[in-house]
């Protein structure tokens, strides 16, 4: 389930299977919490290095690679050339700190690590990482609450760079009715919830696509972050069991049509334009997809590492049973 904290500082809105669809929530809408200054920051960025240990050349040079770009690319996007880059890396010429964040742009470089390569080379962060409940933020908190709650029916929450939960709507608290106290403990992480066996997991239908869906967004976070925090979620996410192949748990084949009930009018089937979730909820089938958003060009290190994940009803027959929950 889960909006993967988008680790692109720049803006990305994307709709169709990209997040994971589970996260907690109380019985009414959740306000906007702290997700903890400890638990942002431990999420560290250049494989978990130093960046004043390793200088500024070899992590500028890790963050190239891992993107696959040649010193003659990046030099032709930054507008410098593939000897300066050469230099750089090599730790022959010390950059500047506009060309520091120049390069980083162009690398995709997340905005937490972005502070690590201006430490690297000498100079502050730029960054502020601001905790999530500190009054500077009240506008932002307020607004994504506003905006989860205009979602419902519908379920929407906000998770941090770890999927944890830091806010969700009542349409997400409808899915958690039946999850055990243990598993909605804070921090609520939205992984957990989805994939856990007794989370969401034993109710989602075709869970065997939406595992893999799931971990292999996280397989993509970690390569675009390099966090360890997130490589541990992934590991032990990765290692609860699940229906084997040839099973018939966990699987949407020979499983009741989508929304099937006893409301009239329910049950037709309909082709998906993407992957959806399949879960089962009060005798029927629901089926969401996942649209996630991020902030554009966010200047600071915690708003930059926010998602909010909506689940988009994907077909009628959920439309129509998210709407009579309102009636």
């Amino acid at each position: 389930m889960t909006a993967a904290a988008s680790a692109s500082p720049s803006a990305a809105t994307s709709t169709g299977a990209s997040a994971s669809p589970s996260t907690g929530a109380s019985s009414t809408s959740s306000a906007v919490t702290s997700t903890g200054a400890s638990t942002a920051r431990s999420v560290s960025g250049a494989g978990g290095a130093s960046g004043v240990d390793k200088g500024v050349g070899p992590l500028l040079r890790g963050w190239r690679e891992q993107r696959r770009v040649s010193q003659l690319e990046l030099a032709l996007r930054a507008g410098s050339s593939a000897r300066h880059i050469s230099f750089v890396e090599t730790g022959r010429s010390r950059p500047s700190e506009e060309m520091v964040l120049r390069l980083a742009e162009h690398l995709d470089v997340p905005v937490r690590d972005r502070n690590a390569l201006l430490l690297a080379a000498g100079y502050a962060p730029r960054y502020p990482e601001t905790p999530l409940d500190d009054p500077a933020l009240d506008a932002l908190r307020e607004g994504v609450e506003r905006l989860i709650q205009g979602y419902e029916p519908y379920p929407a929450f906000v998770v941090d760079a770890t999927y944890n939960v830091v806010a969700a709507n009542r349409g997400i608290a409808m899915l958690l009715d039946t999850v055990p106290e243990h598993l909605l403990a804070p921090p609520l992480n939205a992984m957990r919830l989805t994939l856990h066996p007794e989370g969401l997991a034993p109710r989602i239908r075709n869970l065997r696509e939406w595992r893999g869906h799931l971990l292999a967004q996280m397989e993509r976070d970690i390569a675009l972050r390099r966090s360890e925090p997130l490589r541990a979620l992934y590991e032990e996410v990765a290692a609860y069991p699940y229906p084997s192949e040839g099973s018939s748990e966990g699987s949407s084949e020979g499983s009741p049509e989508s929304g099937s009930g006893s409301d009239e009018g329910i049950g037709e089937t309909v082709p998906y334009f993407a992957l959806p979730m399949q879960i089962e909820h009060d005798g029927r089938v629901l089926s969401f997809i996942s649209s996630i958003s991020t902030f554009n060009t966010p200047m600071d290190v915690t708003v930059a590492e926010l998602a909010i994940e909506t689940l988009l009803p994907a077909d009628p027959a959920t439309v129509k049973y998210l709407q009579s929950l309102m009636s």
